[in-house]
């Protein structure tokens, strides 16, 4: 089929489809001439639907009627058109295609549509609240972490404080020998050098705590 540049190639095809004396068993013009009938529309989806739609599906023929504008008369199988008409050809640049509306596309939405949308959304918003969860927890659990590996412990200070007793009553400080037993006063009492020195590293830790 020859497309006219100002004219859809579905009505230049649906034109000589009605016109052609050939399938008028199955699509022809009406007595008027105003509006044109299908036949069987069994046979007619079968038999001329691919010839001139590549396709075999009716409703999707009907669809594309209504896309133009098209309507139906008295029964299903009769369409009319006020630029379709039986020897006035030149009418077919008047028939546009309807545009919908954005209202009209947006209610074309499901009701199963908006319920798939809703139920995404809620999921991903489940995601989010357990991932913001759990880098709560995470928070939570390295800060206790951190408060168990600076605490300092009695274990770790008494340890430290055997370490500098052994230093001194070995009389090697700074690889210095010394004569004196600096290991307790003359009460008993640990040294002053001790005594320090533990307090010094007490402090230390205690600013990691």
């Amino acid at each position: 089929f020859e497309e006219n540049r100002e004219r859809p190639a579905f009505l230049t095809k649906l034109w000589t489809l009605v016109e052609d004396p050939d399938t008028d068993p199955l699509i022809c013009w009406s007595p008027s001439g105003t509006s044109f009938h299908v036949f069987d529309q069994g046979r007619f989806s079968k038999e001329v639907l691919p010839k001139f739609f590549k396709h075999n599906n009716m409703a999707s023929f009907i669809r594309q009627l209504n896309m133009y504008g098209f309507r139906k008369v008295k029964d299903d199988t009769e369409f009319q058109h006020p630029f379709f008409i039986r020897g006035q050809e030149g009418l077919l640049e008047n028939i546009k295609r309807k545009v919908p509306s954005v209202r009209q596309e947006e209610a074309k939405m499901s009701a199963d549509d908006v319920h798939k949308i809703l139920n995404d959304v809620q999921l991903i918003k489940g995601k989010q609240e357990t991932i913001d969860s759990r880098i709560i927890s995470m928070k939570h659990e390295n800060e206790a972490l951190w408060r168990e590996v600076a605490k300092p412990t009695r274990l770790s200070l008494c340890k430290l404080i055997q370490f500098l007793v052994s230093l001194v009553q070995s009389n090697r400080i700074m690889g210095v020998k010394r004569k004196t037993d600096w290991s307790s006063n003359s009460d008993g009492s640990p040294p002053l050098a001790i005594l320090v020195l533990t307090a010094a590293i007490s402090d230390s830790l205690k600013l990691h705590t």
